[in-house]
């Protein structure tokens, strides 16, 4: 049996949309009297502890609603289409690339089938107006098994803000996994300095050299790490090389501080550190180079949240960071502020991303006429770059 947390498919390796740390939640769900559908989301594997007893039942890990039963003695079981449903609001919206639908521990009690819907439904809609949202379907009705955690890619690139899992006719569901990639909405992003590197910006661990005790994707995820298993450790180096995680950020931009943190990691933290810096926007690759310093080789400390200001200017889309010779860090904070260019990408491809009502409903919200925002909308994938500011300067002005 695989888990929802093991690799088992490419899409694993994106951040999990679905994830507490990035604000996620079950905000409606029609059934959950065994267990709570909030269970879905636990960032842990499901536990089974057995001849554990409620005043329900078993208590179980994860989501589980009431047996379904049919209308009368005459039709004693459910029909087809009976189900029972959660919605959770993605705590980054985003474009999604797969589902896991995990079953651990239920084995008697597991839905024949699931399948799961997505919609993007822009601000704080409350549960009932999400019930009236434009519903796509990115997962078709598929059959489960028990004790099983069923990986599902995704070939859909629509920005979605919440998803639906629906089972048939009813049972349980231990986790939820949505790994896709974050798009935030530039119109929020705009004007301000935030980290770039960050997770729920869209910021991506995309590669590291080593990754033996733990995830180069905790570099930049949510919050400070609360021990040294949130952060990203090697194994100890017996070469004359050093370690290092690339970043793609969230938009190309200026990086004007760095903090590098090395909180919980004691006998085990890097001797020194350096980061570099990449501009793809020139169209090179960042495998051939050139990369350029940001920070030179500085001494770190163990257990220490390190902040250096850095000198703006220089234009990047992705930055490595270097230690030495191996060891761990807890997180890495890249403060900056995007490029008139990495404002206009990320306006680009959020656009081309957006349901069609709702790339219309974004350019008349902002003065455009509707017949201009109508033609608009349907010459997407934005290409032309008269096309491309037009719809930056009508969305963000300027």
């Amino acid at each position: 049996m695989t888990t929802a947390d093991t690799p088992s498919a490419p899409f694993t390796e994106l951040v999990n949309l679905a994830s507490r740390l990035l604000g996620a939640g079950v905000v409606a769900t029609n059934e959950d009297t065994f267990a709570d559908a909030e269970n879905l989301l636990v960032a842990e594997p499901a536990e089974f502890r057995p001849h554990t007893f409620g005043h329900k039942g078993q208590i179980m890990d994860g989501w589980e609603s009431k047996r379904r039963r049919g209308v009368s003695a005459e039709r004693p079981h459910p029909t087809d289409e009976d189900h029972d449903w959660t919605i959770v609001r993605l705590g980054a919206a985003g474009v999604v690339h797969g589902v896991i639908v995990d079953t651990a521990h239920f084995t008697g009690n597991y839905p024949e089938s699931a399948s799961v819907e997505a919609a993007s439904v822009p601000g704080h809609p409350s549960p009932e107006e999400l019930q009236d949202a434009r519903w796509a379907t990115i997962v078709p009705r598929t059959a489960l098994k028990g004790d099983t955690a069923h990986g599902f890619a995704v070939a859909d690139g629509t920005r979605y803000t919440h998803v639906r899992l629906n089972i048939f006719p009813d049972g349980g569901v231990a986790r939820l996994r949505v790994h896709g990639e974050v798009l935030p909405d530039p119109r929020e992003l705009d004007g301000l300095t935030f980290d770039l590197a960050a997770q729920e910006y869209g910021g991506v661990a995309e590669a590291a050299s080593d990754r033996y005790f733990s995830s180069p994707h905790n570099l930049n995820a949510p919050g400070r790490a609360t021990v040294m298993g949130d952060g990203w450790e090697t194994r100890r180096r017996r070469d004359k090389a050093n370690d290092w995680v690339q970043i793609a950020l969230a938009g190309g931009g200026e990086v004007l501080a760095a903090e590098v943190d090395t909180s919980c990691f004691v006998a085990n933290a890097p001797g020194w550190a350096d980061l570099i810096g990449f501009d793809a926007s020139t169209g090179a690759d960042p495998a051939d180079g050139p990369w350029f310093e940001l920070l030179p080789r500085t001494r770190l400390q163990p257990d220490t949240r390190h902040r250096f200001r850095l000198d703006a200017g220089r234009p990047v889309t992705h930055v490595r960071i270097n230690v030495y010779p191996d060891g761990g860090l807890a997180r890495l904070r890249l403060t900056g502020r995007l490029t008139e260019a990495g404002r206009t990408a990320l306006v680009r491809r959020w656009f081309d991303a957006l349901p069609a009502a709702e790339a219309v409903a974004a350019l008349t919200g902002a003065g455009v006429a509707a017949e201009e925002a109508a033609a608009l909308t349907a010459a997407r994938p934005v290409a032309d770059p008269a096309t491309a500011a037009t719809v930056v300067r009508s969305l963000l002005g300027g």
